[in-house]
């Protein structure tokens, strides 16, 4: 099986005060699906309250990221047989989160 990414950036959630909750119980009963289904692997959102940092090979810490790697917004991993079925539980968040999702692939590491 594939697992899969699927995300949004945070800018792409517009909801207002009365939706918010709404969404959050709609995307939680699509994420206990997915853990029913034995397809979930981890979710999360990003803390945009803490900035990221840049770890170097010898630990030093720096504030500088890489271009274009700004990270926000909510995600989910799912282990799932077909990119089709990722499709389906892609679209099963764009609904509950009521805006589209990026899909991503993982690449196969037997090792990882």
């Amino acid at each position: 099986m594939t697992m899969y990414l699927i995300s949004f950036p945070s800018e792409a959630l517009v909801l207002t005060t009365e939706e918010f909750p709404i969404v959050v119980a709609e995307s939680h009963a699509v994420i206990a699906e997915a853990k029913a289904a034995g397809v979930y692997v981890f979710g999360g959102g990003i803390d945009e309250n803490v900035d990221p940092v840049l770890v170097a090979a010898d630990g030093s810490v720096s504030p500088d990221i890489y271009p274009g790697s700004d990270l926000t917004g909510g995600f989910l991993v799912l282990k799932v047989p077909t990119r089709a079925e990722a499709v389906e539980w892609a679209g099963k968040i764009a609904g509950a989160c009521r805006c589209s999702q990026e899909l991503r692939e993982f690449g196969d590491d037997p090792d990882s």
